[in-house]
């Protein structure tokens, strides 16, 4: 589905640009994505890198562990069945961590690690398990404690308070992550719901 998607836009937009007169913009446009394309892939791949060794470092500190204890009471009401000792609730307490702390980058790669971690554990075959799709919620509206990225950004293009948007920033993860987390809930009741009926 998301191929016709894409080939449907590129396809549009090589129409609108002949139309238009502008169909050397839209060259221009490609050749330039290519290259950002490539150098977004080197840049997430050293941090998957980095960041994938840095896990390996917290398991062998036990530092997992003690993120683990202290994230359990409130994740065990969302993660139903999941081995609050595996590797997948370790790599899942490390995303949380990373997200709270504004690190979008660093919550990518971990967020990999997790969702290959779940899949090994759950074994969904060709579906997404309930907990991979919560973990996704988790992780796509997270609560951000400190924006770095976003505060870091701010200080680049000379904001004066580049930590002013806290409160905002607070606020409204908040409320994704409730809405999210909601909306998945009831989403799943209705799922099973209709299981029931057959």
């Amino acid at each position: 589905m998301m191929n016709k998607i894409f080939a449907a836009m590129l396809i549009l937009s090589v129409i609108c640009g002949a139309a238009t007169g502008r169909i050397q913009e839209v060259c221009n446009a490609a050749l330039n994505s290519c290259v950002e394309a490539v150098e977004l892939f080197l840049y997430l791949l050293g941090g998957m890198c980095m960041w994938g060794g840095l896990m390996r470092i917290a398991e062998k500190a036990k530092i997992t562990d003690m993120l683990s204890k202290l994230f359990k009471p409130f994740l065990k009401h969302i993660f139903r069945g999941l081995d609050f000792n595996g590797k997948a609730f370790h790599a899942i307490c490390m995303n949380i961590t990373a997200n709270l702390l504004g690190l979008g980058n660093a919550a990518t790669p971990l967020g990999l690690e997790a969702m290959k971690r779940l899949e090994q554990e759950e074994q969904p075959g060709d579906t997404t398990s309930r907990n991979m799709i919560m973990f996704i919620v988790l992780n796509t509206a997270s609560i951000t404690l400190i924006p770095t990225t976003a505060a870091s950004m701010r200080i680049k293009h000379s904001s004066a308070e580049p930590m002013e948007i806290l409160p905002c920033v607070l606020i409204t993860s908040a409320c994704a992550l409730a809405a999210g987390l909601i909306s998945a809930a009831a989403l799943d009741g209705i799922h099973f719901g209709k299981k029931r009926d057959k």
